[in-house]
């Protein structure tokens, strides 16, 4: 058995019901929240014209037969881009994942290796579908009843509803009432636009745990490995998890 002392990144995710609720303003927010974090960006494209403004959305040019990723701030910092706003946040690095549907779980993967922060927040929904994030924002507008095709795939991971505007008890009602109607994920908590800081300790108390069960299991490791120690009873291996 190998040990290792290293440590995978905590990966927190920001999702959306649908467009526009502010998922990269939430992210940046809490990018100001856990200084020297990093940001992975996931941009889906297609070999056509989405119909849209090209400079505005298309990647088209971006694309190859393996997903790409730009990484750093010479390469992925633009004014008013998500990306941009992420470095404006007080990102320590921005990876841009640029993949056709086929590529993202490979795309994802690939990022989360260049990651050397203790943590990194991913904006978007279909990453959960290949990488099981360790905490899961999902952000309504509680003046916005309506839940995307990939937010319904996505709201079984999430840890904590954030209605994003500053929300009045019958915005978090509507959404309590999309939940129950749409008969999915109905126990999760809902939080406020206004408690920021109880969501920033929710997933601090989720990464202090995940790190002691981290510790946990390398200290075991260690033990196993050393050709000293025949290993550890049942009774030491319930008491080290």
């Amino acid at each position: 058995m190998n040990s290792t002392s290293h440590k995978s990144p905590a990966v927190i995710g920001i999702g959306g019901l649908t467009s526009e609720v502010g998922k990269t303003t939430l992210l940046c927010k809490l990018l100001s929240a856990f200084p020297g974090w990093e940001a992975i960006k996931t941009t889906r494209g297609h070999y056509r014209s989405c119909g849209k403004d090209p400079h505005s959305c298309c990647v088209s040019d971006l694309l190859s037969s393996e997903p790409t990723i730009i990484s750093g701030r010479e390469l992925t910092y633009a004014v008013g881009k998500d990306t941009g706003r992420y470095w404006d946040a007080g990102a320590a690095n921005v990876h841009w994942v640029i993949a056709t549907d086929e590529q993202v779980q490979k795309g994802i993967n690939e990022a989360l290796e260049r990651v050397i922060a203790p943590g990194v927040f991913i904006e978007g929904n279909s990453f959960t579908h290949y990488v099981k994030p360790d905490f899961f924002v999902m952000v309504a507008d509680g003046k916005t009843l309506t839940m995307k095709r990939t937010a319904r795939r996505a709201i079984s991971r999430a840890s904590v509803m954030y209605v994003s505007n500053m929300s009045a008890s019958d915005d978090i009602e509507s959404v309590s009432g999309l939940l129950r109607f749409a008969d999915v994920h109905r126990g999760v908590e809902i939080l406020r636009g206004d408690q920021l800081g109880v969501l920033v300790s929710r997933i601090r108390a989720k990464i202090s745990n995940l790190s002691a069960t981290i510790d946990n299991r390398l200290t075991i490791n260690s033990i196993l490995d050393s050709p000293d120690h025949p290993g550890l009873t049942i009774s030491e291996q319930r008491s080290a998890s």
